[in-house]
């Protein structure tokens, strides 16, 4: 078995649950900026039409085809007159009031904090991620998760964002190791495996909704929960 030294993860989706975390949020402000008097939707649609929209903006953001502004000020506008509503009608502060409330929830995906416990003697354990600096941080102390990890690289602080290689470059010279040391985990094919890849690093594809997708090339291993991890470090 290859021995590793460095292991990188990818955050939201990977250890941070952010379908958790979002649904709870979106349901919460639901309720706060009384979205149901309008009359066109429950909660259970706005949270799924936020998901499909927000999914939608986040691919074209790691494309470069949007900014970080364009992402936040579009997902409730387009979610919201998707639903039905006028744009004058979408709330004034919701899109803030997400971003503010979102990064405090705590979930973390099954076996996260058991299996980080078990890296950390052994690893250096760095976060590799395209998500907003000015949240990053915030969830990963709110969940517990910041003192794991010795080095954090956003797409933000580099310049480039996953699967371009030199984010990933980037953090292997921060770090000062070799690409053959190297793991990384993550759930996106693109973003994490094939920049990984591309960078000349192993890598751990983590599908938890066992999805199956056509694999080519295959990441050098997928598990569907973060607890099998074991078996490969």
């Amino acid at each position: 078995m290859k021995t590793y030294t460095h292991i990188l993860f990818d955050l939201d989706h990977t250890l941070w649950d952010f379908e958790k975390n979002s649904e709870e949020t979106l349901y919460t402000l639901y309720e706060e900026f009384n979205l149901a008097a309008h009359g066109k939707f429950d909660c259970g649609s706005f949270y799924r039409k936020y998901k499909f929209v927000n999914n939608r903006l986040w691919d074209l953001y790691n494309k470069g085809k949007i900014n970080q502004q364009e992402l936040r000020e579009q997902r409730f506008v387009k979610t919201l007159v998707g639903l039905g509503l006028q744009p004058d009608q979408v709330p004034v502060g919701l899109s803030e009031a997400y971003t503010s409330v979102c990064p405090t929830k705590t979930a973390v995906f099954p076996y996260t904090h058991e299996v980080l416990s078990y890296l950390q003697p052994n690893y250096g354990l760095h976060i590799i991620t395209n998500g907003f600096k000015d949240v990053q941080y915030i969830k990963m102390n709110a969940s517990n998760l910041q003192s794991y990890f010795k080095e954090i690289v956003t797409s933000e602080c580099c310049g480039y964002k996953k699967p371009d290689k030199r984010i990933f470059e980037h953090a292997l010279e921060r770090i000062n190791v070799k690409p053959s040391e190297c793991l990384m985990i993550g759930d996106n094919l693109e973003c994490d495996i094939d920049g990984a890849r591309a960078a000349g690093i192993d890598q751990v594809y983590f599908n938890p909704e066992k999805s199956r997708k056509k694999l080519r090339p295959k990441p050098t291993y997928e598990i569907s929960c973060l607890s099998e991890l074991r078996q490969i470090l």
